[in-house]
């Protein structure tokens, strides 16, 4: 891999790359499995239990499917995604999987190397994206077979590996070993160029030869440094014709805004725990750790502290009865440690009369400030106000995208350009059938950055991409 990424970014090509893929986690890697060739058709023989979809396939034998109408194909499917194509590709890859069956994917895979766009994926870390960052024994939300892409089945993986599912979900380290496995196993390597970071990403360069200003093939210039072994950074700057943004949304986590966030015993990320129990800041005697948030990265920081004796203060804005709490949306045989949390965020709250000495749940307290003296104040549901000692605060309540590399931020890409991106409230505006920006010709999003937040779904977006992106290149002048 670090040979092909020389060549990738050596000086700057004069020839414009078909495409540029800016991330390489599980929408990178899925994009670019698509754009080397590998062409999904209906296996022989193959019946989809759903009935009209079935139908729509037998319409059309031995086209592609990404050479068929994703529009036409996709309707009338319903699943627990708001993206058509995102349930058309998981409706064929998984058919049955909503209602606990394993059917086998409908699909069969044809490497056409002829139909190959080149392109080159961009990713800091290695392949797997954000996966590589998060703790490794941490069990996945999802199902173990919703997070492998196409053609490797993640049950046959483990079972070569030698890896069981616990209670059918895989671990984060084991689900980060096979992104990486799966792009050496299925050949893309030398798409991928790790330890790049792009800083800058703009838009109406006239491609070579092209006839100035009304020229409609403006290409897209993706600026950055690669990091080196000796940490020199080594500038890079490339064109193409299309970009893909694949980036995610964990890049900057969300902030409460109020005096005292930037202390430095106060974080955003679960690492910092294990840092600090790892140095001796945090034991079992110390102060307790307060964790701010509801959503699951806070329950696996309680569970983490919790396995190693570690007290802890949990706060949080909503009632524990709160429908949209993710607690009361998860199904408690397949996820009992997070119903362990929510048992002991009800149990063992400060509105009880003996909260459990190491736990200790704030419901409907707002963080006020955190003190130099590692004081934490706190409004209570009354308006008063409650004063804790802490040894650490791990605020912990999401994320949003990092696009600080395009003009403006991004901002005036997303559905309501007057609030800030995010995958669960205000993600990219692209158009549903092809996850083109509908405010930039050439500008793609996947993914989260496109509102869709689990692995089994992001593929959808993927393949998206990959049919227009095929179509672009037949439409293209010899």
């Amino acid at each position: 891999m670090n040979s092909s990424r020389k060549d990738h970014l050596s000086a700057s090509s004069s020839e414009p790359l078909a495409v540029i893929i800016i991330g390489n986690g599980p929408s990178g890697i899925c994009l670019s499995y698509l754009l080397s060739g590998y062409i999904p058709y209906l296996k022989p023989g193959a019946i989809h239990p759903h009935p009209l979809l079935q139908r729509k396939l037998t319409e059309a034998p031995g086209v592609s499917i990404l050479d068929q109408d994703l529009d036409y194909l996709s309707e009338g499917l319903e699943g627990r995604c708001q993206s058509p194509v995102a349930l058309l590709f998981d409706s064929l890859l998984r058919p049955d999987t909503d209602f606990g069956g394993n059917l086998e994917s409908v699909l069969t895979w044809r490497r056409q190397k002829e139909r190959a766009i080149p392109h080159v994926v961009l990713g800091r870390n290695l392949p797997g994206g954000a996966w590589h960052s998060i703790e490794g024994s941490t069990v996945t939300l999802s199902k173990g077979q919703w997070m492998g892409l196409p053609d490797l089945q993640v049950k046959d993986w483990m079972r070569k590996k030698r890896r069981g599912l616990r209670n059918s979900r895989a671990t984060a380290g084991d689900i980060a070993h096979y992104y990486r496995d799966y792009v050496t196993k299925k050949g893309l390597g030398h798409n991928f160029v790790c330890g790049a970071v792009v800083t800058a990403v703009e838009w109406g360069t006239p491609e070579p030869g092209g006839s100035g200003s009304q020229d409609p093939s403006r290409l897209f210039q993706v600026s950055g440094f690669l990091t080196t072994q000796d940490q020199s950074p080594q500038p890079f700057s490339l064109c193409a014709r299309n970009v893909v943004l694949a980036t995610g949304t964990s890049d900057s986590p969300a902030r409460l805004d109020i005096p005292g966030e930037a202390l430095p015993f106060v974080h955003h990320e679960l690492s910092a725990l294990e840092v600090a129990m790892q140095t001796g800041a945090v034991t079992p005697a110390s102060e307790p750790v307060l964790i701010v948030g509801a959503g699951l990265s806070a329950a696996d920081a309680v569970l983490y502290a919790r396995h190693y004796n570690v007290p802890v203060i949990h706060a949080f804005r909503r009632t524990v009865d709160d429908p949209g709490l993710v607690f009361n949306q998860l199904p408690r045989m397949l996820y009992p440690e997070y119903h362990k949390v929510h048992q002991m965020m009800r149990e063992q709250s400060i509105l009880s009369p003996s909260p459990y000495k190491g736990y200790l749940s704030l419901p409907e307290h707002r963080p006020l400030l955190f003190k130099e003296d590692r004081q934490a104040v706190f409004c209570d549901p009354q308006g008063g106000q409650k004063v804790f000692g802490v040894s650490l605060v791990l605020v912990l309540i999401g994320s949003y995208p990092d696009l600080s590399f395009l003009p403006g931020g991004g901002a005036d890409l997303a559905m309501d350009p007057s609030q800030p991106l995010s995958s669960k409230r205000n993600p990219v505006d692209v158009d549903p059938f092809t996850y083109q920006s509908t405010r930039q010709e050439g500008l793609y999003a996947v993914g989260p950055l496109a509102g869709d937040n689990f692995v089994r779904f992001v593929q959808g977006g993927a393949l998206a991409v990959a049919s227009s992106l095929l179509k672009k290149e037949t439409r293209k002048p010899p």
